[in-house]
């Protein structure tokens, strides 16, 4: 793979064209997580920055909405299959090797892969408790990790703003390589993008609330749920009114993604 440059300049439309079909899941250019790991090592070994994002049926809709969303995707590095739908669609337009990669599952591996590279890890979003909590709880399991900031962003925070900057100079002068950021989508993913041009030696991984789940702030659905694919389902009835428009909203798309990523598996 190539480094941090930006590498899909010109892949969406100015509407967003590109992303009426099948398209969208041709972002997915990292398909398991062995060999997203195996290549942030790389870039870490080169001294190059990265930026991961995870695809799932939520950002498809917010792809086609979001022009700045849009942009922020075109500057990712790696993009790899976060949510069922996406993997399963995939599969369906023929790309067999597609795999689910969760951003919160990624939290784990890469620590103990930055504690035995001797990468230092920095942390950006969610509340300054939950970040310290969690880096208490990565560097007791990982020995060695060095968690070297922790920076929560104001409230209203803009990722495009000039306090966006400062904290990205935040953590690039703790000695950071990498970022957890914890904002949740488009905040996270625009950021990245600023982040990896501002400073290209450094790696952005968002997470979305994988550091809530890592000290129980938040608690995702229980390891039977997730291996028949319903965390969605489990996530909606206990927080309904939060998400019951989002998986509406993702409902509707998910038909003519079928339909495009069966033309595409015939046309292939």
């Amino acid at each position: 793979m190539e480094g941090a440059a930006v590498r899909r300049d010109g892949q969406f439309g100015r509407d967003g064209e590109a992303l009426a079909g099948a398209g969208v899941l041709r972002l997915v250019d990292v398909p398991t997580r062995a060999a997203l790991l195996a290549d942030m090592a790389a870039h870490w070994e080169r001294g190059e920055g990265f930026a991961v994002a995870t695809l799932n049926l939520d950002h498809i809709v917010k792809l086609r909405r979001d022009a700045r969303f849009r942009k922020a995707y075109a500057a990712q590095s790696h993009v790899v299959a976060d949510g069922n739908p996406v993997v399963w669609l995939a599969h369906l337009a023929g790309r067999r090797e597609v795999e689910l990669v969760p951003g919160s599952e990624l939290i784990e591996p890469v620590a103990a892969m930055a504690a035995r590279m001797g990468v230092p890890m920095a942390f950006l979003g969610s509340t300054e408790p939950v970040l310290r909590a969690a880096a208490e709880r990565l560097e007791a399991r990982h020995p060695g990790l060095k968690v070297v900031a922790c920076v929560a962003p104001p409230m209203g925070f803009d990722p495009e703003s000039a306090t966006a900057d400062a904290l990205l100079d935040e953590v690039a002068a703790s000695g950071a390589r990498i970022c957890l950021l914890a904002l949740g989508a488009p905040k996270q993913e625009v950021l990245a993008a600023r982040g990896v041009q501002r400073h290209p030696c450094l790696g952005f991984l968002s997470i979305g609330a994988g550091l809530d789940f890592v000290v129980g702030h938040q608690t995702r659905a229980p390891l039977w749920v997730r291996r028949i694919a319903m965390e969605w389902l489990w996530r909606m009835l206990t927080n309904p009114r939060r998400l019951a428009k989002r998986y509406f909203d993702c409902a509707v798309v998910l038909p003519g993604l079928v339909i495009a990523a069966r033309k595409e598996r015939d046309a292939g």
